[in-house]
């Protein structure tokens, strides 16, 4: 039995996230502590409490989710013999597994995902970029609509989530023209998605180039397990390429299917989701049913794993 742990990324937010963890083991607690002196502020307040519209901006729901996914996955190694043979995580979930993977520092990693929040929110001004949701398409169909779509403007798909569900992100406009397109074409379940900006596209190019002046400063050491990323689907062990994996990664889409497809054909039978809410899961069964998934944000969650293990 072969195990993947996977980090959900922004989206899974909650107040509340993480508390059951912090109030029942103390590494939990101390890790929402670090997270506190490595930003300077009472970022384990705002898992805990609240309120959500602080918990939605982008430069606090990184760190957030990060810290809620780590503080997991500390309680999960106390807690547990398993192991995993890969780690994964979808977009800003990258960040917790490079943490897990013994590559990141987990404040280093705080810092640099709060200054990434702010970077891909300022990249483009709020109402300019927009992302949607088209269900049921191929890719090649889909790249078909972005291509009729753009007209000058950026569209192009930003997560390929599972089998059928792909989002596009870019201008406003041009995401606009993608849907009704896509709803001549057939494809009724075409909506826009409630986000404050267009991630993983070619409008995040300045994010990209601030995010790397920051990534400069911050030291990245050996990688114990894999870490199949979000540009390549495919495992990297090397500490010198995880700069330039997450730099490209702002702007290139997530593919997560090819991920999750990998790491199945490598022999991975349990997905075990890191973090808050069961987004990923729920991803991975629509991927491929035959593999078990586990999700580890409360003590149920740890106590479920020890029937695993």
């Amino acid at each position: 039995m072969s195990h993947a742990f996977i980090f959900p990324g922004q989206g899974s937010q909650h107040p509340g996230m993480g508390r059951e963890l912090a109030e029942n083991f103390k590494i939990a607690k101390e890790s929402f502590e670090e997270a506190d002196d490595a930003l300077g502020f009472k970022l384990s307040t705002m898992c805990f409490e609240g309120p959500e519209e602080d918990l939605k901006l982008t430069a606090n729901t990184q760190p957030a989710i990060l810290a809620a996914s780590v503080a997991a996955y500390r309680v999960l190694k106390t807690e547990s013999p398993l192991s995993a043979s890969f780690v994964a995580g979808h977009s800003l979930g990258e960040y917790s597994a490079l943490v897990a993977a013994g590559a990141l520092d987990f404040a280093d990693a705080l810092r640099t995902v709060r200054a990434r929040g702010s970077f891909m929110q300022d990249a483009v001004p709020v109402g300019v970029g927009a992302m949607a949701a088209i269900l049921g398409v191929e890719n090649e169909v889909l790249a078909e609509i972005c291509q009729e779509a753009a007209q000058g403007e950026v569209v192009s798909p930003a997560n390929f989530n599972s089998p059928g569900q792909i989002v596009v992100a870019g201008h406003t406009g041009a995401v606009n023209r993608a849907i009704e397109i896509a709803k001549a074409r057939g494809f009724r379940k075409a909506m826009l998605l409630p986000v404050s900006a267009p991630f993983h596209c070619a409008l995040m190019q300045p994010a990209a180039e601030r995010l790397a002046g920051v990534l400069e400063k911050v030291a990245v050491s050996g990688i114990v397990i894999p870490v199949v990323s979000n540009v390549e689907a495919k495992p990297n062990s090397d500490a010198a390429r995880v700069k330039g994996l997450l730099v490209d990664q702002v702007c290139s889409p997530v593919r997560w299917d090819e991920s999750v497809r990998f790491m199945v054909a490598q022999g991975v039978t349990n997905f075990v989701e890191i973090g808050p809410g069961k987004v990923l899961a729920g991803l991975v069964k629509r991927i491929e049913k035959e593999v078990q998934t586990l999700n580890v944000q409360d003590a149920a969650g740890i106590k479920a794993l020890a029937e695993v293990a």
